[in-house]
């Protein structure tokens, strides 16, 4: 039987959701090719592929559920990485897509849990941001030029694919 197809903003979640997945394997790479050390403390990175996998098959039962659940584990696993690369990594950047993807993925009658994910992005801001500083990986100052570069330029690719999906994903409007 043939399952009823998503609704915009969860088809756009899940598309999102491909793109985070194919990815993420790729950054240990990108700390082997471009720092040339930590290849090991960054493929822990890997470790949250799993909950992202989760998130197409959770669209499938519930919409809403997967649309909470994108920004959820981002900001998690951004936090998570953040203590592993320390603040000055740029890691915590990230939690711009996951606000974005806040701000576009809920219905309108799905506000408290917008302001509410919303809220809970900003405290785990405010905790990296005021009690990270060293890094479990100890690395050098160049390194740490090369990972903030990394990352500002991954920040920048994901919020360009949200902005271009979630194009158009309005209640009104029930095409994709």
């Amino acid at each position: 039987m043939r399952q009823p197809a998503l609704d915009p903003r969860t088809g756009a979640t899940v598309s999102i959701t491909w793109v985070i997945i194919a990815n993420k394997p790729f950054y240990p790479f990108y700390v082997w090719w471009l720092v040339g050390d930590g290849v090991a403390t960054s493929a822990i990175t890997l470790a949250a592929i799993p909950l992202f996998l989760a998130i197409p098959l959770i669209a499938r039962k519930s919409s809403f559920s997967a649309r909470l659940a994108l920004p959820m584990i981002g900001t998690v696993d951004t936090v998570c990485e953040s203590i592993l690369f320390g603040r000055a990594s740029a890691t915590l950047l990230f939690l711009a897509p996951c606000m974005a993807l806040t701000l576009v993925s809920f219905q309108p009658d799905e506000k408290w849990w917008q302001r509410g994910l919303v809220c809970f992005m900003f405290v785990c801001f405010a905790i990296c941001w005021w009690r990270l500083e060293e890094p479990v990986f100890p690395w050098a100052s160049d390194q740490i030029a090369i990972l903030s570069s990394i990352n500002v330029f991954a920040v920048a690719s994901l919020m360009t694919l949200i902005g271009i999906r979630y194009a158009g994903t309005s209640p009104e409007n029930t095409s994709s």
